[in-house]
C-alpha cells in the first residue's frame, strides 16, 4: 500500500492506493515547514489520520508539500511520516512538482500554484527546469489567498472597504480589535493560513465591484512579477491548481489571454491526476 499527499500550506489532500488500485481519499490540515517543525507535523497527523488507515501496511509515503524548498525542510517532514509511518519508505518534495505532473503528466510545459501562496514553473516532464521564486506571502505570493486576504484586511484596517463591506467583513470574520489582529499576524503560528481565510470574502462578494478588481489587480501582479519573467512564456499554456485560480478562473483566464498564453487545464486539487501519474509509473 502507497499513500500520495498533495500538501498546501492550509491543507492536505490524500489517497490511499492499494495494490488493486482501489483509492480511498481523505484530508488532513496542510503542513509547511516554514512554520511546522518535525514533532509538530507527527503529531497532526497522529491525530487527523483515519483511524482505518492501516500504518503498518504502508510500504511508501509520497508526500508533496508547500515549503519543501531544500532538502532541510523536506527531512522536516519526512522525519515526521517516518515516525508515523516505521515501515514506509517517506519520498518528500515540493507542492510545485505535483503541480506540473498532475497538470503535464511527462510532457513539457508551464505550471502554476493559485492557492493559499503562489509558485510557478517550466517543466521538462521528468523534472522542474525554471522557477521564478514567488518569495512567500511576506515580500510576494503575488495572486494567492494571502495576497488577496493582506490587502482586504489592510483596507478594513484602514477603513477602505467600499459599499457597506466594512461592516460585512467584521461580522463574517467576528474580527476583534486592531490589536487583536496583529497579535494573529506577527505572534501566533500560520499566519499565511490566517490571511489566505479572507480571500473567500472577495469570491463571496464578486458582485462588487471593488472584490473584482482586487482579483484582477493580483493576477496581474502575478504576471507582471512571475510569468512574464519566464523566457518564451507565450509558447505554452498556461496550466494552474489551486482553490483561488480555479474559484476565479474567469478572470484568471482574461488575463493569462491578455498577455498572450492559451490556458490549458485550470484545476482546484492536483490529486486525482498525481494518483493517475504514480499508477503508471
Amino acid at each position: 500500500m502507497i499513500l500520495i499527499a498533495d500538501g498546501g500550506s492550509t491543507k492536505c489532500n490524500w489517497c490511499q492506493l492499494d495494490e488493486a488500485r482501489n483509492r480511498v481519499y481523505f484530508n488532513t490540515e496542510g503542513y509547511n515547514p516554514d512554520f511546522m517543525d518535525t514533532a509538530a507535523i507527527a503529531a497532526s497527523l497522529a491525530q487527523h489520520l483515519p483511524d482505518t488507515l492501516p500504518r503498518e501496511q504502508v510500504r511508501e509515503v509520497h508526500f508533496y508539500g508547500a515549503g519543501v524548498s531544500s532538502a532541510q525542510k523536506a527531512e522536516v517532514i519526512a522525519a515526521a511520516l517516518r515516525q508515523v509511518f516505521p515501515r514506509a519508505k517517506a519520498r518528500v518534495t515540493e507542492d510545485l512538482l505535483a503541480a506540473a505532473r498532475a497538470l503535464l503528466g511527462r510532457k513539457p510545459g508551464f505550471a502554476a500554484i493559485l492557492g493559499t501562496g503562489t509558485n510557478s514553473c517550466l517543466y521538462d516532464g521528468k523534472k522542474i527546469t525554471y522557477n521564478v521564486d514567488s518569495l512567500g506571502y511576506f515580500l510576494g505570493d503575488e495572486g494567492s489567498g494571502s495576497f488577496f486576504g493582506k490587502r482586504l484586511l489592510r483596507d478594513y484596517l484602514r477603513g477602505l472597504l467600499p459599499d457597506g463591506l466594512q461592516e460585512i467583513f467584521r461580522d463574517t470574520y467576528a474580527l476583534g480589535s486592531r490589536n487583536d489582529i496583529l497579535d494573529q499576524l506577527y505572534n501566533q503560528p500560520l499566519p499565511n493560513r490566517y490571511l489566505a481565510g479572507f480571500a473567500k470574502f472577495a469570491y463571496d462578494h464578486n458582485n462588487v465591484s471593488y472584490c473584482r478588481d482586487i482579483v484582477l489587480e493580483g493576477f496581474e501582479a502575478f504576471f507582471h512579477n512571475l510569468v512574464l519573467h519566464y523566457p518564451r512564456f507565450q509558447e505554452h499554456s498556461f496550466n494552474c491548481v489551486g482553490s483561488v485560480g480555479y474559484n476565479f478562473r474567469d478572470v484568471l483566464t482574461q488575463v493569462a489571454r491578455g498577455h498572450g498564453m492559451e490556458v490549458g487545464k485550470i484545476i482546484r486539487s492536483p490529486i486525482d491526476d498525481l494518483v493517475t501519474f504514480h499508477e503508471q509509473e
